[in-house]
């Protein structure tokens, strides 16, 4: 599949808004490429069960560079918890490599649409909710926190997301500030598809019908165009979220998600 201009230009503003989406809402931009990507792949003849896979690889190898850029401006801003990243990551790690190199494989595009849909539908009803925490609630200790993590990890693969959907919300009910979540939601970013392309690669390695220029279920030339964009807008993003009040923040994070669960259910139901 050739990159020719108008593609170029396609994945070039996709590039764009998820970098800006990173940097905002700590959630990799990730939930923002997979539905595009598809529909990107699926116009240009790859299958539509494939085309899902690949999408979610793709968004998620380019979370590997957009993650650097937004995390390093929200550490300039002193808002990553880095004791957090510390105690979550080695379970990310883990659960990553579960789904990308075990149910990944298994399980259909079909239903993968499915569960994103259901589960980022779910991820932006209790931020749209916004229930208060008990005010004595913490972060688990360092077991609870190796869970917590291996279950983020494994969503995050399933869903090829930054994990930003599920670890911002989790911090934010353990009483850590919306801002510092979002911002150590962007650190975690990288262990998450780090982990996860490795598994992608090595379990695509067999699959038939792949698009020239892939490696596993990444698409490259789409990673390479999707991530020079969008680490050029992640620190805009990062800029906005420190200027934007809690309430906003998370109203934006929830009607965005929505948006994207609604088009991922159809793309399930109707395949």
């Amino acid at each position: 599949m050739l990159l020719e201009p108008w593609l170029i230009a396609e994945l070039a503003i996709l590039g764009l808004c998820t970098g800006f989406l990173a940097g905002l809402l700590g959630i990799g931009g990730g939930m923002l490429m997979v539905p595009f990507v598809t529909i990107i792949l699926t116009a240009r003849g790859v299958s539509p069960d494939l085309a899902v896979k690949m999408a979610i690889a793709t968004s998620m190898a380019t979370i590997v560079f957009t993650s650097i850029s937004s995390v390093r401006a929200h550490h300039k801003r002193g808002a990553v918890q880095w004791g957090i990243v510390k105690n979550l990551a080695p379970g990310i790690v883990l659960g990553a490599m579960l789904a990308s190199l075990g149910v990944f494989a298994v399980l259909k595009g079909t239903s993968l649409a499915l569960f994103f849909a259901a589960f980022v539908g779910f991820s932006a009803t209790q931020m749209l909710l916004d229930k208060k925490p008990a005010p004595t609630r913490t972060l688990p200790g360092p077991a609870g926190l190796l869970g917590s993590g291996g279950v983020i990890g494994f969503l995050s693969g399933l869903v090829g997301a930054g994990g930003g959907f599920v670890s911002v919300p989790f911090m934010t009910w353990c009483n850590v500030p919306m801002h510092q979540a979002v911002a150590t939601s962007a650190a975690l970013g990288f262990p998450i598809a780090l982990a996860n392309v490795v598994g992608y690669v090595v379990a695509g390695q067999s699959v038939s019908g792949l698009p020239a220029g892939s490696v596993g279920y990444v698409f490259v030339p789409a990673l390479a165009v999707i991530a020079t964009s969008s680490v050029l807008m992640a620190p805009q993003g990062v800029k906005a979220a420190h200027a934007l009040p809690v309430k906003q923040l998370k109203r934006v994070f929830a009607l965005i998600l929505y948006a994207l669960a609604a088009y991922m259910l159809y793309r399930g139901l109707s395949a």
